[in-house]
């Protein structure tokens, strides 16, 4: 079961998701809750609430639930209008400070259920102005959730979808998810990547000296092939997609062995 909370969104937007995205299919399995952005902030911020709720009612009868919330950040601006037009002061940016534990009361209602329930997985979207991860919104549910992934703007620029930055995505799970042997492949992914970002103003410039850094060396090689690689559909699920990135990084490991000083 999928229960889809739409916080402010257009009612073109609305139906378009629900005709064509979701279709008859999708819709055999979902329940939208929608509050369009003309309606009255009560309403607005009711949304999240409602839509939680269901998510809660099918849990409690032993479902397995996906919620999706599109967004914390207009659900937590419906807040804001009613926090202030009650009184309440603006001191978090411009948010009062009810708004945290707004957030966090939705937050910590979903997750697993009684012994008998279901389990509530959730995902909350966050549109997070001028790219600011240290904005009150998106600090506050990073605080709150197993993990974060991270959309950049300049990743879609260049035409690689989904624009996800690697380095800033977190997910506190995952290491109990994964195998020793995929969260090792994972790690060395990771470190590449970050060698690659540290250095790519200096290789773009062709100021960067090939064999100043191993480390750096072995990330310019194989950079094409993991960027590729996160782009890329996985018809042949987890398994699939661990055994393509061992092959992205086939080699690395034991040029890294050879250079002691590119160890961090």
């Amino acid at each position: 079961m999928v229960v889809i909370a739409l916080v402010v969104e257009r009612g073109r937007e609305v139906r378009e998701f629900v005709d064509k995205v979701l279709g008859p299919e999708g819709m055999a399995r979902s329940i939208v809750v929608a509050a369009t952005s003309d309606q009255s902030p009560l309403v607005r911020r009711r949304c999240a609430w409602t839509a939680m709720a269901v998510a809660e009612y099918f849990r409690d009868q032993g479902a397995h639930v996906l919620f999706l919330a599109d967004s914390i950040t207009r659900f937590a601006e419906a807040h804001r209008e009613v926090a202030l037009a009650s009184g309440e002061a603006a001191s978090l940016r411009g948010f009062p400070p009810s708004t945290a534990h707004m957030i966090m009361s939705l937050c910590e209602r979903a997750g697993p259920g009684t012994e008998t329930a279901g389990d509530i997985t959730a995902v909350f979207s966050v549109l997070v102005a001028g790219s600011d991860m240290e904005e009150p919104i998106a600090d506050i549910l990073r605080g709150v959730l197993d993990g974060h992934v991270v959309m950049d703007r300049k990743i879609a620029e260049r035409g690689r979808f989904p624009a996800i930055d690697l380095l800033r995505s977190v997910s506190r799970s995952l290491p109990e998810a994964a195998t020793a042997p995929e969260n090792e492949l994972i790690a060395l992914a990771r470190k590449l990547l970050g060698a690659y970002d540290r250095a790519e103003m200096m290789i773009q410039a062709g100021l960067y000296t090939a064999g100043s850094d191993p480390l750096t060396d072995a990330a310019i090689r194989v950079w094409p092939q993991l960027d590729a690689f996160l782009a890329e559909n996985a018809p042949d699920g987890i398994s699939g997609s661990f055994t393509r990135l061992a092959k992205c990084l086939e080699g690395v490991e034991q040029a890294q062995e050879s250079h002691p000083a590119a160890q961090p």
